[in-house]
């Protein structure tokens, strides 16, 4: 057996299943489960019938390189979405089977297991893909902390020189998972620098960027930060992008790596062997979805709608945070976050995430602890339901922890 597989932590849907175990909810309140960030939103009729219109596909087996039409697809919607020239189809874009197989796999190209000290950094709290991506790929994860009382700003400058030296790879998430703030063109300027001056490829996970609320401000993504900086060729940098929220298709697993054609030709040559091409099927029915746009105004109208009304209606007694993007609350709970996941399910059957969960004890703290990820995944109505609640079951809580006279 791979002994770095020892190095695992449990998966948080596991843990959370454990802490819910022994807790029974009200018989008559329907479940709400905002713990998981999966697209509850109806997938697109016209990307169905593509999928179906397209089960010729199956008869032939694919090319990891994808089909030159996706490729061309996803290089035309880069260079719409970001305002760039379009990077080359044949070089500088390759399909991937969803953002999480890709995040994981790519560090397997980038590390050297062999290289016993080499630090992987990451953002704290984090998708734990990163983490195990590093672990497995031979490295140690380096955390980077990022808290309310900072802004949620990645503080590059706080991680030393000796560990700068050791490091390979930098996960960055942007929008951020679970926090939904945007990184800023000082910030991918900064990061850059030290990439030229350390080596560390940068790999920038924005499977969130197309889930916004301001129709006129999309995030900045790094493909775009690059080519103002004057960094045409994306020197060790590589984007990953998906379907799966951008269209409300988590099962197809489709997305994207685009970037530094160097390292995404030796990407290739890994998945290759990996065995991870996306079916003839699955490519031609995204093409259909990264051409269009206006199913995805539509899904960030109907994310905008739940987002004011679930604030509404729990702001006054449960401060939230509104987010730059995602489709993430991230907010501070009083006391134990585990306590309070657990003991809104008992009381209210709403599930959430401890942000515990989502993080690591690093550098002396535990920057999730005392919050929870509330992911408005569902229905308008589903999430003005939670909404009621939650803002019932903090009052309560409320109540209940004011002392007697």
């Amino acid at each position: 057996m791979n002994p770095r597989l020892g190095l695992l932590k449990p998966y948080p849907f596991e843990r959370l299943r454990t802490l819910l175990a022994g807790a029974t909810p009200p018989a008559g309140l329907a479940p709400v489960n905002l713990h998981i960030g999966e697209p509850q939103h109806p997938t697109p009729d016209f990307l169905k019938a593509a999928v179906g219109a397209n089960a010729g596909g199956l008869a032939r087996y694919p090319l990891t390189k994808g089909l030159p039409e996706l490729r061309q697809a996803v290089a035309q919607w880069l260079a719409r979405r970001h305002g760039i020239p379009a990077p080359d189809a044949e070089t500088q874009v390759l399909p991937v089977q969803g953002s999480r197989e890709a995040l994981f796999a790519i560090a397997q190209t980038l590390l050297d297991p062999g290289e016993h000290d080499a630090l992987v950094v990451c953002p704290n709290p984090f998708y734990q893909i990163y983490e195990g991506a590093a672990l497995l790929g031979g490295a140690r994860p380096w955390f980077l902390n990022a808290s309310a009382a900072t802004g949620f700003v990645p503080a590059w400058d706080h991680v030393p020189e000796h560990a700068w030296r050791r490091t390979r790879l930098v996960f960055t998430c942007s929008p951020n998972n679970p926090n939904g703030r945007v990184m800023t063109m000082a910030e991918w300027k900064r990061l850059f620098e030290l990439s030229d001056r350390h080596g560390f490829t940068i790999v920038s996970d924005e499977c969130y960027s197309e889930i916004y609320f301001d129709e006129s401000a999309p995030p900045l993504g790094a493909l775009a930060a690059a080519r103002h900086l004057g960094r045409d060729s994306y020197p060790r940098l590589v984007v990953m992008g998906s379907l799966s929220k951008r269209s409300n298709v988590p099962g197809l697993r489709s997305g994207f790596a685009a970037g530094d054609a160097a390292v995404l030709e030796k990407f290739l040559l890994y998945r290759t062997y990996h065995g991870s091409a996306m079916s003839n099927m699955v490519q031609l029915a995204s093409v259909a979805a990264w051409n269009d746009e206006a199913h995805v105004a539509e899904n960030r109208r109907l994310y905008r709608e739940k987002f004011a009304a679930f604030f509404d209606l729990v702001n006054p007694v449960l401060p939230l945070a509104r987010p730059e993007a995602a489709f993430y609350y991230w907010t501070a709970v009083p006391g134990d976050d585990e306590a309070f996941t657990r003991d809104l399910y008992a009381a209210a059957n709403v599930t959430v995430l401890p942000g515990s969960y989502l993080s690591r004890e690093a550098h002396g703290t535990n920057p999730g602890r005392g919050h929870v990820r509330i992911a408005l995944v569902s229905t308008v109505e589903e999430a003005a339901e939670a909404g009621r609640r939650i803002a019932e079951f903090a009052r309560s809580r409320s109540r209940a922890a004011v002392p007697l006279r």
